[in-house]
C-alpha cells in the first residue's frame, strides 16, 4: 500500500456491519432538518409537468404491510422523474366518506342497523364518523415517513372538506343536466344488513364460493301442449325463495323445446336439454318451436301471496340453453331481466320481502323468515305438494357484501343511476389510450368490464357522505344543485358555513323554480367512490376555489397512477368514469396495477390466522430498504408475492450488504492515500477492467432509464443486481493488488462507479444510498449535491460504452467457469472408477 497512515484524507473507512434501521432513522432526521424533499420539488419547479394521484387512503383503520406495496410504487416513480428533471408535485388525500365508516362506528356504538342510527340521531352518528376517520392519521403518516414515501402531508385533501363536496355536487349537477343522472325502479344488488345498494364495481369484489339448493321444480301447465294434456314444465333455479313471488315463465321464441315422457310424468323442456335433465330413456312426444309456448298457463309453485293477471308463458331472447332447462322462471321483483320480460307483458311486480332481507311476517311457511333462510322450508313445501322433481347442491360464486360479507339480494326499488352506458365507447375509446401495466389488464380484466358496463347506481340509503345534491317538489320537479352558495341564493341565505353533510343540508328548502313549490332535498347519499373518482379536480375545489381552474389545466390529466388489482374495477374505473362523464377524457395516462402481498405462508395476512407482519417493526428488522426492494423488484409486481424474514433477509445479504462492502471497501482504501478523481487517467487511458467497467455502468444506466420508461421495476432491479455482484465479485476482487498498491485509476473508477450507480439506486432504495452519498460522494466531490435525492438521473456517455469489450470479458469470465466444469466432471470420474 503506498502513501503513509498519517496521510489526510476526507474519508473515514465505513463500517463492516451496519444497523438498517438505525441508519434508516437517522437518514430520515437529516433528511427533516435539511427539507430535502421540499427541495427536491423547488429545483424542478420549472420542469415539465409529471402528474401523479394518490388514491386517497380510508384512515379509519390501521395501516398493514400490504399498504407498503403501492406507496412504494407511488414513491419510486415521483423520485425517478423528479431526478429526470419534471416537476412532480405530490399531495396526500383522505378518502373520508362511505359504509365502512358507518359500519366501524355501528360496532364501536353497538348498533345494529338503520333503525338503531336513527334512534341515536343522524347528526350524532355523522359526528362519529367524522371523527373516526381521520383517527389513524398519524399512524399513516408515521408509515410513510418510515419508509421514504414522500408526499406532502402537511395540505392533504379530505372527501368530506366543504370544499370537496361543493365540487363533486358541480360535477353531478353537469351529469344531471346532460341527461345522465336519472332516477329508475330497477333491480339493483341490495346488501340487507346496511339497507342500501351496490354499484356493479362494488359487487365485483364481494364474491364468494357458497352451495346453494339447486332444485328442478314442476309447474304443472293448465293449457294442451302439442295436443297433449297434463305437462308440467320444468323450471331449474338456484334461489328457491324467489318462488313465492313466481309471475311467469320465459322461454326464448327460437329454441326447439319438447314435450318428453318419463315415467315420473310428461315434461317440456328445451330439446339440447332433454337427456341432461329427463336421462336417455326419455320418450319424444312431439317438438315445437318456443314461439308457440306463449300464452300457455299453468299452476305455479306456491300460492302464498296475491298476483293478479300472471302465471303464463312469456318470450324472452336472454333464456339460453347452456344449464338448466331453457325455461327460466320469473320474478320481477328480484331480477334485472325478470322485470324487464314482465314489465313487456304488462305483469305486476309483486315483493313480499321487506328491505330487511325478511319475508312479510303474514306470509305462510316463510313470514318473518330471512330470504336465504326461507330455501330449506320452501324445498320441503315442494316436496308435500308433489312439484319437487329433483333437488341437488350446487356451488357457485355468490354476491355478497364486499364490507360486512351479507348475501346480496337482487331487489327492485327505485335509485338514482348514472347512465355509464351512454359513454360506453368513450370509455373504450379512452382505454384504448390508456397505457397498463402488465398489458393483459387493457383488454382483459378492465376492458371486458368496461365491454359490460351497465349504469352506475350512483344513490346510498345511508348517513355519511356526500349529500346528492339533489332538490325535489310535491310536482316532481327536480332541481340539481352545484355548490352551497348555488344553494343559499335558491334559499336565500347565506350557506357558506353550512356543514353539506345529513341532516343539515336536509333541512335546506327552496321554492321550485318551475313551480314555486316547495323543494326538499331527496333523501340519499352518493356511492362513496365517486368521491375517489372526482379526486382529479374535487381536491382543488374546482371550478369554485380561486385558481382551482388553472391548478386543474395543469394538472389533468394524471401521467401515472398505481394501486393493486382490486382497484380495477374501484379507483381506476371511477376516475375513467367521472372523467369521461365531467371532461370527456380519461384522468390519466399510465397505470400500474400491482399484485396481492401475501404472508410467508402463501395466505392472506389476517389477525385470525396469527400471520399478519407489522409494518414499522418489519423495517426497523430488516431496513426498509428492503422492504421497499422486495415490493418493487422481487419477481413479478403483477403478481401475487410472499413476504417474509427469509425473503428480506436474502436482500440484506445479496444487495445491500454487498452494495455497502462495496462502499466500505473504496472508503478503507481512499482513507489511506492522497487519491482525488482528477489524479486519474482518462477512462480511455485505463487498464482494461477499468475501461470495461466504467462502459458497463454507462450501459446500466441506459437500461434501468429504458425500464423504468415502461415501469418495470423488476427488470430494472435485476439489472442493478447483476451490475452490484460484477462490481464486487469480479471488477473489486480481480484489482485487489491495485487497490492495495493505492492504484489512481482504481480508486477513480470505483469512485465513479459507486457515483453513477447510487444515482440509480436512488429512487429504489433512498435510505442506504443517501448514506453513502454522504459518506463517500461527497466527500471524494464537494461540488455534488447535498443530498443523492437532489442530483440528476445518471446519463449514459455512449462513447464509453464497448459492446466488444463486453463481449471480451465475458469469454474471459467464462473460462473460469469452464474449466471448473471439467475439474468437477474429472474428480466425480476418478471418484466412480
Amino acid at each position: 500500500m503506498t502513501g503513509s497512515q498519517s496521510v489526510e484524507s476526507p474519508f473515514t473507512a465505513l463500517p463492516a456491519k451496519i444497523d438498517f434501521g438505525e441508519m434508516d432513522r437517522k437518514v430520515i432526521k437529516w433528511w427533516q432538518a435539511n427539507d430535502v424533499f421540499a427541495r427536491s420539488l423547488e429545483r424542478t419547479a420549472d420542469g415539465t409537468p409529471w402528474v401523479f394521484y394518490e388514491g386517497p387512503p380510508t384512515a379509519n383503520g390501521t395501516p398493514g404491510t400490504h399498504h407498503i406495496e403501492a406507496r412504494v410504487f407511488k414513491d419510486l416513480f415521483p423520485r425517478y422523474r423528479t431526478m429526470r428533471g419534471f416537476s412532480v408535485p405530490r399531495r396526500a388525500g383522505w378518502d373520508c366518506h362511505g359504509l365502512p365508516v358507518e359500519l366501524a362506528v355501528e360496532k364501536e356504538l353497538g348498533l345494529s342497523g338503520k333503525p338503531d342510527i336513527e334512534k341515536v340521531g343522524v347528526a350524532e352518528f355523522n359526528a362519529r364518523c367524522r371523527e373516526s376517520v381521520l383517527r389513524h392519521v398519524d399512524e399513516f403518516m408515521q408509515l410513510s415517513e418510515r419508509m421514504g414515501y414522500w408526499i406532502d402531508l402537511e395540505h392533504p385533501y379530505e372527501t368530506m372538506s366543504p370544499e370537496y363536496v361543493d365540487s363533486v355536487w358541480w360535477s353531478l349537477k353537469r351529469i344531471h343536466s346532460d341527461g345522465r343522472l336519472v332516477e329508475d325502479f330497477r333491480v339493483a344488488p341490495y346488501c340487507t344488513r346496511d339497507g342500501t345498494t351496490l354499484s356493479d364495481h362494488e359487487v365485483a369484489q364481494g364474491y364468494e364460493m357458497v352451495t346453494d339448493p339447486s332444485v328442478y321444480v314442476r309447474f304443472p301447465l293448465l293449457d294442451a301442449v302439442a295436443g297433449h294434456v297434463g305437462a308440467d314444465l320444468l323450471i331449474w333455479t338456484t334461489t328457491p325463495w324467489t318462488l313465492v313471488s313466481n309471475t311467469a315463465v320465459a322461454a326464448h321464441p327460437d329454441v326447439t323445446y319438447v314435450v318428453a315422457r318419463t315415467n315420473q310424468g310428461t315434461f317440456v323442456v328445451a330439446e339440447p336439454m332433454v337427456r341432461r335433465v329427463l336421462g336417455d330413456n326419455a320418450e319424444i312426444l312431439a317438438s315445437l318451436p318456443g314461439s308457440t309456448l306463449e300464452g300457455l298457463h299453468y299452476e305455479r309453485p306456491f300460492d302464498l301471496v296475491d298476483i293478479p293477471d300472471a302465471h303464463r308463458v312469456v318470450l324472452a331472447d336472454y333464456v339460453t340453453t347452456e344449464d338448466g332447462t331453457g325455461l327460466v322462471h320469473q320474478a320481477p321483483a328480484f331480477g334485472a331481466e325478470d322485470l324487464a320480460v314482465c314489465r313487456a307483458y304488462g305483469l305486476p311486480l309483486v315483493n313480499p320481502v321487506t328491505p330487511n332481507g325478511r319475508f312479510l311476517d303474514e306470509i305462510d311457511v316463510v313470514g318473518g323468515v330471512f330470504f336465504k333462510d326461507a330455501d330449506a322450508l320452501l324445498i320441503d313445501r315442494l316436496k308435500e305438494n308433489g312439484k319437487l322433481f329433483r333437488h341437488e347442491p350446487f356451488e357457485h360464486a355468490y354476491p355478497h357484501c364486499w364490507r360486512c360479507h351479507t348475501p346480496l339480494m337482487y331487489y327492485a326499488q327505485p335509485s338514482w343511476y348514472i347512465r355509464t352506458t351512454a359513454v360506453r365507447d368513450a370509455l373504450m375509446r379512452e382505454n384504448e389510450s390508456t397505457k397498463w401495466y402488465p398489458e393483459h389488464i387493457k383488454h382483459g380484466r378492465y376492458g371486458d368490464w368496461l365491454k359490460n358496463n351497465i349504469d352506475w347506481a350512483v344513490s346510498r340509503s345511508r348517513y355519511w357522505g356526500t349529500p346528492l345534491p339533489l332538490w325535489r317538489c310535491e310536482n316532481s320537479h327536480v332541481t340539481a344543485i352545484g355548490s352551497r352558495k348555488e344553494l343559499g341564493e335558491l334559499a336565500g341565505a347565506d350557506l357558506s358555513d353550512l356543514d353539506p353533510h345529513r341532516p343539515y343540508v336536509d333541512a335546506i328548502t327552496f321554492a321550485c323554480p318551475e313551480c314555486g313549490e316547495t323543494a326538499t332535498r331527496v333523501p340519499e347519499v352518493i356511492d362513496a367512490w365517486y368521491d375517489s373518482g372526482a379526486m382529479p379536480f374535487a381536491s382543488l375545489g374546482f371550478p369554485h376555489v380561486p385558481g382551482s381552474k388553472e391548478a386543474f389545466e395543469k394538472t389533468y390529466p394524471a401521467q401515472y397512477i398505481c394501486e393493486a388489482i382490486d382497484q380495477t374495477r374501484g379507483w381506476f374505473y371511477t376516475l375513467m368514469a367521472v372523467g369521461t362523464l365531467v371532461f370527456d377524457r380519461s384522468a390519466y395516462e399510465n397505470v400500474v396495477c400491482l399484485g396481492h402481498i401475501l404472508a410467508e405462508d402463501g395466505r392472506k395476512m389476517s389477525k385470525h390466522l396469527g400471520n399478519i407482519l407489522l409494518p414499522i417493526p418489519l423495517m426497523d428488522a430488516h431496513g426498509a430498504d428492503a422492504v421497499r426492494w422486495f415490493m418493487a423488484c422481487s419477481g413479478s409486481p403483477w403478481s401475487q408475492r410472499r413476504v417474509g424474514p427469509g425473503s428480506l433477509d436474502e436482500i440484506v445479504r445479496k444487495l445491500l450488504m454487498t452494495y455497502w462492502n462495496t462502499a466500505s471497501f473504496f472508503s478503507l482504501y481512499a482513507s489511506h492515500t492522497a487519491w482525488a478523481p482528477q489524479t486519474a487517467h482518462p477512462v480511455s487511458e485505463r487498464p482494461i477492467l477499468d475501461r470495461w467497467i466504467v462502459g458497463e455502468v454507462h450501459a446500466l444506466a441506459a437500461a434501468v432509464t429504458e425500464r423504468m420508461e415502461n415501469y418495470d421495476t423488476a427488470r430494472a432491479g435485476r439489472l442493478l443486481a447483476d451490475f452490484i455482484d460484477d462490481l464486487s465479485n469480479w471488477y473489486v476482487r480481480r484489482s485487489r493488488q491495485r487497490f492495495w498498491e493505492g492504484d489512481q485509476d482504481a480508486l477513480t473508477t470505483l469512485y465513479e462507479c459507486l457515483e453513477f450507480l447510487t444515482r440509480l439506486l436512488a429512487p429504489f432504495i433512498p435510505f442506504i444510498t443517501e448514506e453513502v452519498w454522504q459518506q463517500v460522494v461527497r466527500r471524494g466531490d464537494e461540488s455534488a449535491p447535498e443530498s443523492v435525492h437532489l442530483a440528476t438521473w445518471p446519463q449514459p456517455d455512449t462513447s464509453l460504452i464497448s459492446s466488444e469489450m463486453s463481449a471480451q470479458v465475458a469469454t474471459a469470465r467464462a473460462w473460469p467457469r469452464r474449466d471448473g466444469r471439467r475439474a468437477r466432471r474429472a474428480a466425480y470420474g476418478s471418484a466412480s472408477r
